[in-house]
């Protein structure tokens, strides 16, 4: 069926639609309520951010971390994003980074240092200055009993072969030139770092 439609009659219909459209936005047919019903309060809108970076791999992404007060008053992680003011990220992250807020919220996430005692089978919560000192205590002993200041043909080494070093990639060139230059002056050969692995 061929239908004609002449240009009086196309304007006379869009201009019966138009207004209909206008009557309903402006309240009438009740969408006024359904559209106030479909928004929701911005969920960060309560919340403390603070910034930090990624620390799965070297990439060191910036983020976002959000927080709020939980049921007991106690501050919570409640959002993490990626950082769009950081120039290496620039706000997007990777599926492990996106993820965080699971680790975060983890119940087997360890939060503070265990130790376990020797013959023991359980490791128990220790203070950060137990753990500290403990660490102190260790790497002294081992230093002292296994470094070598000079080779067998009495060339000064300055060697301590028995401890080896493992550097964190998410952090800055100074963070870096500071860990290499104490790992080096307490005369570690093995050294090596996040970024390379």
């Amino acid at each position: 069926m061929n239908m004609e439609l002449s240009r009086r009659s196309f304007m006379v219909g869009a201009g019966a639609g138009l207004a209909g459209t206008t009557l309903g936005a402006l309240g009438f047919g009740e969408i006024e309520a359904a559209h106030a019903a479909m928004i929701r309060p911005y969920k960060l809108a309560q919340t403390k951010e603070a910034r930090s970076s990624c620390p799965y791999c070297a990439v060191c992404c910036g983020m976002m971390v959000f927080s709020a007060k939980n049921a007991e008053g106690k501050m919570e992680v409640t959002h993490i994003e990626g950082d769009s003011d950081n120039p290496i990220n620039r706000g997007t992250l990777c599926p492990k980074g996106a993820g965080a807020l699971d680790y975060v919220r983890a119940k087997t996430r360890v939060k503070y240092p265990m130790y376990r005692k020797p013959g023991s089978d359980k490791f128990e919560q220790v203070s950060w200055d137990f753990a500290m000192d403990r660490i102190a205590k260790l790497v002294k002993e081992d230093r002292d009993a296994n470094f070598i200041e000079k080779n067998k043909d009495g060339v000064a080494v300055n060697r301590w072969p028995t401890m080896a070093f493992l550097s964190g990639s998410s952090c800055t060139n100074e963070t870096g030139w500071i860990t290499w230059k104490v790992a080096r002056g307490l005369g570690m050969l093995q050294i090596e770092n996040q970024a390379r692995i």
